[in-house]
């Protein structure tokens, strides 16, 4: 019986609610939810009798438990779920049977493709209806509330992930069948279609799906819908659907990726490919600028498309190439990733074909373009692209130098990502690099001049062979006018005295090669008649055969064919070859040079490039170098990363670099640490070698090599990172015997390596002292020997690695060992004694380091150290003494004080005398350290001991007094460090320099020597006086006081460098003793910041740094001299200057704080700083400024000090600054608000051209509508304020014939004016300071000062509630003695 319906697949659910015609089928009645149960019991009782075809009758049962999805049991949906599935399953096993029934009615075909679609119907919707609910879960799950709810979803939701695979399978089955047959043949419709992979999408858009653990449902929708694009031509539905979910779902696009590389490689689909691409080509690039989700998803599907299949890609990419002109840097990305993904796995290699050839260069033009590309991250993308490219060893020799050329210029990017791709490029390119090695410029530049030379000789030498090598045309055209004259006369009656004498030959080629060697000889009329001989004998025969008559053309070209070797006829094969093998006999020698040559280019072309891409690497290295005191961690680890890299490749300069890299060690970032102990680790820890004893000595070179010419801040570096490694047991013992066997000599060594090995064993006695400890025998007898006066380095840094058996001053809490001390009568302190005084009587360059070393090794070690020091100081002096008698032919008398020895010291050796001031100071210095810390540290552990003792025998009895709770205050330790400190200060102060101490004695010669430069001339002499006058007046403070104006004095009139650099440091250890007495001279301090000597101006700028970070020093205006180091010709200083404001950024608001008085001193045109020094000191002050409440108010100030500002050069250096700044919205309005104060102003050029910088940068940045129209609001008015005041400016000159009148000039002050060493110098200018007082007393006093064009900030006082923001800003308020600065100041920069 033939169904009176049919059923449509409905767009929507409730379409089949309404009757939309007859013949149409339409759900009856919707169940109620209590009414399911029995129902689907029904429908599965039908099922086991009908079949499939039972859905006919209960369709409406199941559609009813769709419409109420969400109120049925869960118990209920699993169950209908796996109903649907036996019933689609068992349908499926039929269909083959019934297909191939070529009787099957058309009833029963409609009742199939009914129950089929009715079916598929009721399942698709099932799954649709559990993937909703799977993926609300999530939701649920995060909400704290409805907890039963959530479990109930996630049961539900579970079981649904492991019916969903087997379903997916089930459909694929379903869709493998040819259906066709149920439709008549025809094509199956699509909607059929579309809702079997209408799941599929409806599973995919779930964002859990790229999970690896749904990995196998991925792979069954991947067949699924490959069956509907194989069998029902899908891929125009799919093409839509696909670009449609990767623009709305960003998690598909790895998803669909992988699966169109599936469909294109196993199943052949690979036209989905082009269609998929073509259609995303052909997305606007404007309307993706605004779709960032839809971008990525295209931009992720592209790269890993390409990843997966490159070759279909490469053939589809001209659709997308457009895309890298559109505004969206990920579609660019994109592409490029696709064009790097193609260079690397399909064209690659030196066997591409013409056409291959040149796609791969246009894609490497494009990469290379974009290495510059506007955006950072495209261009940090494009490094790494080259970076694998290079990898895969994908890139052409011949574009090496440009890319290596790229990454170098990529270093100055402003992009930290860019710059650390950059440096990952260039240590890969190393890493790969084709040509050596070994990249030394030195090491290459040799053999490449002698091999240019052989190029060139070799060039020359084929030239002329080249002119000798004529062709035998050309020669034959040379020689025809002579042979045609010969042959002229053949046929000219004979001449008396003429005969023939030659006979034609018996053959043919005999006779030719008579006739060429006639030629050959330049007998031409000979030649010629035996031509016409032979024409006559051997007519019709190769060469000779031709016209019948004889004339002079027939001759001329006989003549020619046998020259040239050319024969018209191939007729007679002897002559050919004979002539043949007479022409190959003169070129084929011609071909061996030719083959040299060209193998000589190939050799000279290699090591151009190999030296070009060694001098790109060397120029890197400089730029990379400086990296590794960047603020970005990442870059500083790159940075050093390559440093280990070049090194293994052998650049010289890459030792620099790895030198540089030491004092990261310092770092407060543990990865940088960790970087740098790893570069070492690599560089100096896996040395090659076939035995330990091989690789030990590799270790102990490298090691000594760095030591070379190192500086003491290079050695402590090293010293950490070794003392590190012999922490972590990373050093062998076999480097520790070899170090030892070479400080015994034992093993062959010079020197330099014997005082290498001592300072390596002091640096590891620092992690493990047991090292020096147990062989100090060892160090004293050979290192102290008799011989020491031969090498008194050696002995130096033997007393050095000594000194690492010196406990730390400072110990750990809650440890009271007693410190680690020699008895007095040690053999190593009679070494000492005995090689000092020794030593002292022999002058010797390398004494005093040493007796400095020796000195401090015995405060350090020594129980007594002050009898020892007091015995060698008797010892020498008496030396002295003996030497001064014996000049002046006096008897020793042993009575004689040592302070005599001034009054002859004109007949003292000069060197004895320096000995003996070093010594004095050194041993001053040494006991002043050894009471502040030694002393005091044992005073307060014995105390300690006392209290603890004390403590445990009161311990039983309970006592509630004063004491008890001022012990649980700390009052009593708090007033017996006090105690202890008082003690200590008054021995400094009363007992050390008095008549009684042996120091009295010695500093009447200090002061004189320092006093009388003209007498004591010698300039080593007077540096270490000068240096042991710091360091006596170390010892007290009212020595120090009377003796300050001596001291500043040499330091600024003084012409030796030695001296003013000496007592610069002297002056810095004594402000951090005594800093309320040094402080009114910090002026002084800061003028030789301008001294002219470099090394000078390097020691100020690091004394001073020390001072004002540690807050010794109070900030103030003349924190400008530390700013004009900046520009300092030195490198060396700018690096100090560049530190001290690093170092200072740190601390709060400071830079902040002494911006306003920095622009304001520098600024002055009387201070000596040019217009574009200025500007590079402001870049740099200015990179600091980072706070947008510090830019808001210092955009208000800067316009407010307009107003202050007196000549042109201020105007422009105040609008440059503007320009450093970058301008937020609020700080528009700042210069809206204040723009009567530059308004005045605007008729400078340079300063509206630094006004339209500004707008113009805060444009770019873009921002809102109304802030744009404030900006345009701004400009206007700036633009109207320049022509007014241009135009004023003419008419004032035009109508009263009068020059405008110019800018009051500031007038010069006396810091600015100050030149260092120059003879206006006079004594008054070092009048002591004042007692405080009284100068406070006399300020108070004083009449306002006179206005000059020192410019301040008017909006000070307005922000003054900005206590944070506050700044010093008027020399007026800044007192010239300010208040006591005490060691742990109080106050900190905020």
């Amino acid at each position: 019986m033939a169904l009176a319906w049919e059923f449509h697949l409905p767009l929507a659910p409730a379409d089949l609610l309404r009757d939309d015609g007859p013949g149409r089928y339409v759900v009856q009645v919707v169940l109620p939810v209590r009414e399911l149960p029995p129902a689907l019991v029904a429908f599965r009782t039908a099922f086991r009798v009908r079949g499939a075809l039972a859905v006919l009758q209960h369709f409406d049962s199941l559609y009813s438990l769709l419409h109420h999805f969400r109120a049925v049991g869960t118990a209920v949906k699993e169950d209908a779920l796996e109903l649907m599935m036996h019933v689609v399953s068992h349908h499926s096993n039929e269909l083959p049977a019934i297909l191939g029934d070529s009787g099957l009615s058309l009833a029963d075909r409609a009742a199939h493709l009914n129950a089929l679609k009715m079916n598929c119907y009721l399942l698709t919707g099932l799954v649709d209806a559990f993937e909703m609910e799977t993926c609300k879960s999530g939701v649920l799950e995060m909400d704290p509330g409805g907890k039963n709810k959530k479990n109930r979803t996630k049961i539900s939701g579970s079981l649904w992930e492991e019916e969903r695979e087997p379903l997916l399978r089930l459909l694929t089955q379903l869709l493998q069948l040819d259906l066709r047959q149920l439709w008549g043949g025809l094509a199956v419709e699509e909607e059929f279609v579309s809702l079997m992979t209408g799941s599929c999408y409806r599973i995919l858009e779930n964002p859990s799906i790229g999970l690896q653990k749904y990995r196998a449902t991925r792979k069954a929708v991947t067949h699924l819908l490959a069956a509907a694009l194989i069998h029902y031509d899908h891929i125009f539905s799919a093409t839509l659907k696909i670009t449609q979910m990767l623009q709305h779902f960003e998690h598909v696009a790895p998803v669909f990726a992988q699966a169109v590389s599936l469909w294109a490689t196993e199943y052949g689909l690979k036209t989905l490919v082009g269609e998929l691409l073509r259609e995303i080509g052909q997305k606007c690039p404007q309307d993706l600028a605004h779709d960032a989700s839809g971008i990525k998803g295209y931009a992720t599907f592209i790269t890993e498309l390409a990843e997966q299949i490159p070759a279909l890609v490469l053939s589809n990419m001209s659709v997308l190439l457009h895309h890298l002109d559109g505004e969206s840097y990920m579609m660019r990305n994109a592409i490029l990733a696709a064009m790097a993904e193609v260079l690397v796995q399909v064209l690659n290699g030196d066997q591409l074909e013409e056409a291959a050839r040149g796609t791969r260069d246009q894609f490497l033009n494009m990469l290379q373009a974009h290495v510059c590309d506007i955006n950072s991250f495209v261009r940090s993308r494009t490094l790494q692209f080259f970076t694998r490219i290079i990898q895969c060893k994908a890139l052409p020799l011949t574009r090496f130098q440009s890319v290596v050329s790229l990454a170098v210029g990529r270093l100055k990017d402003k992009s930290v990502v860019v710059v650390k791709n950059a440096v990952q490029l260039l240590a890969v390119f190393l890493s790969n690099n084709p040509f050596s090695c070994k990249l030394s410029c030195t090491d290459l530049a040799e053999p490449l001049k002698k091999e240019v030379q052989k190029l060139q000789e070799i060039r020359d030498c084929g030239r002329s062979t080249a002119a000798l090598a004529i062709t035998l045309e050309e020669e034959w055209e040379a020689m025809l006018p002579e042979v045609r004259a010969a042959t002229q006369q053949l046929f000219q009656p004979l001449q008396e005295g003429e005969e023939e004498v030659l006979e034609v030959e018996e053959t043919v080629e005999s006779t030719s090669e008579q006739i060429t060697g006639l030629l050959r000889k330049l007998n031409y009329k000979s030649a010629a008649r035996l031509t016409q001989k032979a024409l006559c004998r051997f007519q019709g025969k190769e060469p000779f055969s031709g016209p019948t008559e004889e004339n002079e053309a027939t001759v001329l070209a006989v003549l020619k064919r046998l020259y040239t070797g050319l024969c018209p006829g191939e007729n007679s094969e002897d002559p050919q070859h004979g002539n043949s093998c007479l022409k190959t006999g003169e070129v084929v020698p011609e071909k061996q040079p030719q083959t040299e040559l060209v193998k000589q280019e190939m050799l000279v072309q290699y090591l151009q490039d190999a030296y070009n891409f060694s001098v790109k690497i060397t120029e890197a290295l400089s730029l990379i170098s400086k990296m590794m005191y960047e603020n970005c961690v990442s870059v500083v680890q790159e940075a050093i990363e390559f440093f280990v890299t070049v090194s293994q490749f052998g650049v010289p300069q890459a030792l620099l670099g790895v030198r540089r890299m030491l004092p990261l060690i310092w770092s407060k970032e543990p990865s940088i640490k960790e970087a740098v102990l790893n570069a070492y680790r690599q560089l100096y820890l896996s040395p090659s070698g076939n035995s330990e004893r091989t690789r030990a000595q590799g270790l102990v070179n490298s090691l000594s090599l760095i030591m070379v010419d190192a500086s003491l801040g290079t050695i402590q570096c090293l010293e950490e990172i070794i003392s590190e490694f012999v922490r972590k047991d990373e050093i062998k013992p076999a480097v520790i015997q070899l170090l030892w066997e070479r400080f015994t000599e034992k093993s062959q060594c010079s020197s330099l390596e014997r005082r290498a090995a001592v300072m390596l064993l002091g640096m590891m006695a620092r992690g493990k002292p047991e090292i020096i400890g147990s062989n100090l025998g060892v160090l004293v007898t050979v290192g102290l020997s008799e011989k020491v006066c031969e090498d008194y380095r050696l002995a130096q840094e033997v007393c050095n690695a000594i000194s690492k058996l010196a406990s730390n001053p400072k110990p750990a809490l809650g440890k009271n060992n007693a410190p680690f001390r020699l008895p007095q009568n040690h053999m190593l302190f009679g070494c000492l004694s005995e090689t000092v005084s020794k030593g002292f009587g022999q002058p010797s360059g390398h004494w005093i380091p040493f007796m400095e070393a020796a000195v401090t090794l015995i405060y350090q070690l020594a129980e007594g150290a002050e009898e020892i020091c007091a015995h060698v100081l008797q010892v020498c002096s008496q030396q002295a003494l003996e030497k001064l008698q014996e000049a002046d032919g006096q008897k020793a008398d042993p009575g004689v004080s040592p302070s005599r020895v001034s009054d002859g010291a004109s007949s003292l050796p000069t060197f004895l005398l320096m000995h003996l001031v070093s010594l004095v100071g050194q041993v001053a210095l040494q006991q002043v350290v050894y009471l502040e810390v030694s002393v005091s540290t044992e005073l307060r552990r014995r105390r300690i001991l006392r209290e603890e003792e004390k403590t445990k025998k009161q311990r039983p009895q309970s006592t509630g007094n004063e004491a008890t709770m001022e012990e649980e205050l700390g009052l009593v330790g708090a007033s017996a460090d006090d105690t202890e400190a008082e003690l200590i200060r008054s021995i400094c102060e009363t007992e050390l320099l008095d008549g009684r101490h042996l120091f009295s004695a010695f500093v009447p010669l200090v002061l004189k020597i320092c006093n009388n430069p003209g007498l004591y001339s010698d300039s080593a002499l007077s540096a270490a006086a000068a240096l042991t006058l710091g360091k006596v007046c170390m010892i007290s403070s009212e020595f120090c006081d009377s003796h300050l104006r001596l001291l500043f004095t040499m330091m600024e009139k003084s012409t030796l460098p030695g001296v003013r650099s000496n007592l610069i440091i002297a002056a810095g250890d004594l402000a951090i003793r005594f800093p309320n007495l040094v402080e009114p001279w910090t002026s002084h301090l800061y003028a030789r910041l301008r001294d002219p000597c470099p090394r000078v101006r390097q020691t100020a700028g690091l004394v001073m740094t020390h001072l004002i970070l540690k807050d010794m020093v109070k900030v103030k205006g003349q924190v400008s001299e530390m700013a004009t180091l900046l520009i300092d010709p030195e490198e060396a200083i700018m690096g100090v200057a560049q530190n001290f404001f690093s170092e200072l950024s740190n601390k709060g608001n400071a830079i902040y704080n002494l911006l306003p008085d920095i622009i304001s001193r520098l600024s002055d045109p009387n201070c000596g700083v040019e217009e574009e020094s200025f500007h590079t000191i402001m870049r740099h002050l200015f990179s600091y400024i980072t706070k947008d409440k510090q830019t808001e108010t210092l955009v208000e100030k800067l316009c407010q000090r307009f107003r202050t500002a007196r000549t042109e050069r201020q105007y422009r250096d105040l609008s440059h600054c503007l320009t450093l700044l970058p301008i937020s919205e609020r700080g528009l309005h700042k210069l809206q608000d204040n723009f009567d104060c530059f308004a005045d102003k605007l008729q400078d050029p340079a300063v509206y051209s630094c006004f339209q910088t500004v707008l113009a940068r805060f444009r770019r940045a873009g921002g809102k509508p109304e802030t744009k129209a404030l900006s345009e609001e701004l400009e206007q008015k700036l633009s109207a304020s320049h022509n007014r005041g241009l135009n004023s400016a003419e008419t004032c000159q035009e109508g009263s014939g009068t020059p405008m009148p110019e800018p009051a000039k500031r007038k010069p002050t006396g810091s600015s004016c100050r030149q260092p060493l120059s003879t206006a110098n006079r004594d008054e200018d070092f009048v002591t300071p004042q007692p405080r007082t009284l100068r406070n007393h006399k300020r108070a006093q004083k009449c306002p000062p006179t206005k000059t064009s020192i410019i301040t900030f008017s909006s000070d006082e307005e922000n003054s509630s900005e206590d944070d923001l506050s700044a010093e800003l008027k020399e007026e308020e800044t007192p010239t003695k300010t208040t006591p600065i005490t060691r742990s100041s109080a106050r900190r920069l905020r």
